[in-house]
């Protein structure tokens, strides 16, 4: 049995764990394996893509007087890429990742310009943050509430408004941090914008003696880990974004595939009320219950803001990013069971 580390001094997400959860402790099997989760995300869709609709490129091809569909991705090289950005919506059908910025000799038709300046922190605690619209598919603070309105509002009555927001829907994450907790977090997040935790699992228990009494009249089970990858995204200036998906289902579709929890996390009031909001769906029949996305919420908090403490986390995050060989699941597991 593992033993009990005392962990730093850390703000924890506030109003997210409101139920007890069943006893997360993992247990000592260590079968589970990690494969290198970026190059399956970028590599594997295109090919299975391609076999399929093979016959029919080389038939467009011949047609056109190309001699094999390399020629013929060439030709249509720049339709292909105007049809895939505007049919992109980020957090569905592309990554949650914010548009390049225009460089230096770029042409446009109407010449080029510069991007707009970063926003400057808001001179006055009651002054609304100015910000350019969303993109597609993300939601800022002020889909949720007026914020105008609320600037004026102590920091509990903001976070009183945000729960009562958000408490008619039980698929519903809510949960509020402080500014400096939520700036840790964030600079860990671009610096390692994606990650794999373990989410505590009751199994079948393999029984020794299956005749006995006890065996037969109550189903025995013993705890497993299933890992879970996750995801952050900076689509806003004032918007971040954390995607949690199966490993397994990640491992089959890369980045395309379907989060069962979304995240985001609001920064609209951390200069004025130093407070981050945050909201989530847990999404259905997706395999992970509310309960499990909010504990799978918690591990990210403890690896991303560390504390003195926290070197070995720190360490899986580095080894993980970089690709390291070294990265053990045997680790991660022993890392995870201290912050229970």
């Amino acid at each position: 049995m593992a033993s009990t580390v005392r962990l730093p001094t850390i703000p924890t997400i506030r109003h997210l764990l409101r139920q007890p959860l069943p006893n997360p402790r993992l247990c000592q099997r260590r079968y589970a394996q990690v494969q290198d989760v970026r190059y399956l995300a970028t590599h594997g869709t295109q090919e299975r893509i391609l076999a399929k609709y093979r016959s029919k490129l080389e038939t467009k091809a011949k047609s056109e007087g190309l001699s094999d569909i390399s020629e013929l991705k060439e030709a249509y090289k720049d339709k292909i890429e105007r049809l895939r950005k505007e049919a992109a919506i980020p957090g569905a059908t592309a990554p949650l990742t914010p548009p390049p910025s225009p460089t230096i000799g770029t042409n446009t038709s109407a010449g080029f310009h510069p991007p707009p300046p970063p926003p400057h922190p808001h001179p006055h605690p009651h002054s609304a943050p100015s910000t350019p619209p969303p993109p597609p598919g993300i939601k800022t603070l002020h889909s949720f509430l007026d914020v105008p309105k609320i600037l004026p509002l102590p920091q509990k009555e903001i976070q009183t408004l945000w729960r009562l927001r958000h408490a008619s829907n039980p698929q519903s994450l809510h949960f509020s941090l402080p500014s400096p907790t939520f700036a840790s977090l964030l600079q860990t997040a671009k610096k390692h914008p994606a990650f794999v935790l373990p989410l505590p699992r009751q199994i079948p228990a393999e029984s020794s003696s299956p005749s006995s009494p006890q065996s037969q009249s109550e189903p025995q089970t013993q705890q497993a880990a299933e890992l879970h990858y996750l995801q952050f995204a900076h689509p806003h200036p004032y918007t971040t974004t954390l995607l949690f998906t199966s490993l397994a289902e990640f491992k089959l579709r890369g980045e395309y595939a379907s989060p069962h929890t979304t995240i985001t996390f609001h920064s609209e009031l951390a200069d004025s009320h130093g407070l981050v909001l945050g909201q989530g769906i847990v999404v259905e029949n997706r395999g992970v219950s509310v309960d499990e996305a909010r504990w799978l919420v918690m591990c990210m908090q403890k690896f991303y803001v560390v504390g003195d403490e926290g070197h070995a986390r720190g360490d899986l995050l580095e080894m993980f990013t970089r690709g390291d060989g070294g990265f053990r699941v045997e680790r991660l597991l022993e890392e995870a069971e201290k912050i229970v």
